[in-house]
């Protein structure tokens, strides 16, 4: 009790100038001694409005925990960016949160969710973020990232992997006022709510609850991707840096039609998506990985030259992948013929499917993809 006066002591010091303090000992204030792992996943971000809603009777709270009123269940409204904080419904406040009763789902732009919402504004409007148990997240991600009707073994691997890139990425954002993830797979992981969810999808993440993988006692960056196209990668070759866990294999999705792949572009389509150099003339790889992905490509414009490296020849012409061979068509267009899915790195989804059919174990798919590495529970304290 004396804890929680000294915080509200300082609360009223600081007459909440910075919003994020009220955020920060708001959560102080209501999480158990032993709590779980609570992510807070961005779902909206800069927006100048946002539907909301309960699938239950919903409380609406301030910054200060105290309670404005309540959302009626099955019933959407408006959040709106306002000068100073954000409107709701008919109340005004800094921010808001809404919390549903009796373990209900939130409803967050066209999608539901576990857990609850925070909307609070920015200096770019409002952000919007779900936050949701660990596990309840993980719910959602794997049956985004996989079909739910995979073998069990490849499920519970995408599990644990998910599960310790969410914490990896967590701690990447460790600074960050207002949210640890985002919800989009450009740089985090599918999540798209309950709609994702199944039984099965439940049985491979609570059988493997809390696990993570780590490396000399550090959590990894436990990348993933659909499908390698025979081999994965180095991660060096693709986004600089070594690291020790992060090993070119051997893989075993050769026999996946999304592995191989034919893209075809115009010179305007080229010039389209890289500026700055002209009417495209040329595409021409200048540096390979062992494995034959492009890891330097030289595009020559007639006002000029650019070299793509790493993991942006894939990103900047939307490729599915940096392993292809340039042809030029009669027409003059470019065609690019390619194996893989994704970055390389890491597991290969596809690969971990056909490990987990020929009878595999989840341990065994994980340690041929992430080389070393260390199974480890998650403490909470």
């Amino acid at each position: 009790m004396k804890f929680q006066l000294l915080l509200g002591s300082l609360f009223s010091q600081l007459k909440v100038r910075h919003w994020w303090i009220g955020i920060f000992l708001w959560m102080v204030l209501v999480a158990p001694a032993q709590a779980s792992i609570i992510l807070r996943v961005a779902i909206e971000r800069g927006v100048n409005q946002v539907k909301v809603g309960s699938s239950t009777t919903a409380l609406v709270k301030d910054s200060r925990g105290r309670t404005l009123g309540q959302l009626p269940a099955m019933s959407s409204f408006e959040a709106q960016s306002i000068p100073g904080g954000v409107a709701l419904n008919r109340w005004q406040s800094g921010l808001f949160w809404i919390e549903p009763t009796n373990k209900g789902f939130v409803y967050i732009g066209d999608r539901w969710y576990r857990g609850r919402t925070l909307v609070l504004p920015t200096d770019k409007g409002l952000d919007v973020v779900n936050w949701v148990d660990l596990e309840e997240y993980l719910y959602s991600v794997i049956g985004g990232e996989m079909d739910s009707r995979w073998p069990q073994e490849a499920l519970k691997a995408q599990a644990i992997a998910a599960r310790t890139y969410a914490l990896y990425k967590r701690r990447e954002q460790r600074n960050h006022p207002t949210y640890d993830l985002g919800a989009t797979p450009d740089r985090w992981q599918i999540y798209q709510g309950v709609a994702k969810e199944s039984p099965a999808i439940y049985a491979a993440v609570d059988s493997t609850v809390g696990k993570v993988l780590t490396h000399n006692n550090q959590i990894i960056l436990s990348a993933f991707h659909a499908c390698s196209g025979g081999h994965t990668e180095n991660v060096e070759d693709v986004w600089g840096k070594r690291l020790a866990y992060l090993r070119a294999v051997q893989d075993y999705d050769q026999n996946i039609s999304a592995c191989n792949w034919v893209q075809t572009f115009s010179p305007d389509e080229i010039s389209s998506k890289i500026s700055g150099i002209g009417n495209i003339k040329d595409m021409i790889p200048q540096a390979f990985s062992p494995f034959r992905s492009v890891k330097a490509l030289k595009i020559v414009g007639e006002q000029g030259t650019r070299v793509l490296r790493g993991e942006e020849v894939r990103t900047a012409l939307k490729l599915r992948s940096t392993r292809f061979n340039i042809t030029r068509g009669t027409n003059g267009n470019f065609v690019l013929q390619g194996l893989g899915f994704g970055h390389g790195l890491g597991m290969s989804q596809w690969g971990a499917y056909n490990l987990a059919r020929q009878g595999a174990n989840h341990l065994q798919i994980l340690g041929h993809y992430y080389q070393g590495v260390t199974l480890t529970p998650i403490k909470t304290k």
